[in-house]
């Protein structure tokens, strides 16, 4: 089956504001669904149904997908690029309206794969991490994207959504994805992430303080952590103690600390009197 067949004969045209981007070569598609680890016994949610060639990949080897799509037009191209499948449920939302408590309790061992437009690559994933859904997470991302999700302390794509995947778990680099591979043909370069949860990684007492502490020392990255601390209501003492008690300098910058020491700094201030709620 030819996508961009089904897509002309349907008179679909594409969006800007839902940054559609579709994926189109049948080799691509198996190996993110390699990369995903999909097996027959997994439940599998996926973000962006778009036209349907992922979900028909994944469903090949899932046990069950349920796809989100904010777009309801696509819904006769999904009909019928679907149609062999009866594995698969499309919902007809935006996936950042669902409510939790039904993506918790449906979809919190499931393998989550999305191909994210930029514009909501960010939310998505916090979302994700942060309320717990997705024993793994495979996302297609913008290659700068991919490269901030993977990042190392003290260079220059490392930032809180780095610190917080690390909090939660390991992001890897699957597979960098030419512009060619998409429909229509997008301006830049993407990649294939894996991020998979580690429960109990590290010792945090406090997670949403640590969490907390790596959005500000990311706020103003020319600015000191200890100075960055100040702008979310920790006093300069307080800050200070904390970093002598870790050994760091108080002139040390946010962007030299891993995910293990923002969970040591926030168990510092605790210890220190700074209230962690």
């Amino acid at each position: 089956m030819n996508i961009k067949d089904v897509l002309n004969a349907n008179e679909f045209t594409f969006s800007k504001r839902f940054g559609q981007n579709f994926l189109t070569d049948a080799n691509l598609l198996s190996a993110i669904v390699s990369d995903a680890g999909v097996t027959e016994d997994d439940e599998v949610l996926e973000i962006g149904a778009g036209a349907g060639t992922l979900t028909a990949a994944l469903a090949a080897r899932a046990k069950r997908v349920t796809a989100y799509e904010i777009d309801r037009r696509l819904e006769p191209i999904l009909k019928c690029t679907l149609a062999d499948y009866d594995n698969v449920e499309v919902i007809y939302e935006d996936f950042m309206d669902a409510p939790t408590e039904f993506l918790r309790e449906r979809f919190a061992r499931a393998k989550v794969v999305a191909n994210l437009p930029y514009y909501v690559t960010t939310p998505i994933l916090m979302r994700l991490l942060e309320e717990g859904i997705g024993s793994s997470i495979t996302v297609t991302v913008q290659k700068e994207v991919a490269d901030r999700l993977t990042a190392s302390p003290v260079t220059k794509d490392y930032g809180s959504i780095t610190v917080k995947i690390n909090l939660v778990g390991r992001a890897t680099l699957c597979r960098i994805v030419g512009r060619n591979l998409f429909y229509p043909v997008p301006n830049v370069d993407s990649a294939v992430v894996r991020i998979d949860s580690i429960p109990h990684q590290y010792d945090d007492r406090y997670p949403a303080l640590s969490a907390r502490l790596a959005r500000a020392a990311f706020a103003m990255r020319r600015k000191t952590l200890v100075n960055n601390l100040l702008s979310v209501g920790v006093p300069r003492a307080m800050a200070e103690a904390s970093l002598a008690r870790m050994g760091l300098s108080l002139s040390v910058r946010g962007e030299t600390l891993s995910a293990e020491q923002f969970v040591q700094l926030a168990a510092a201030l605790v210890e220190v009197g700074f209230n962690a709620e």
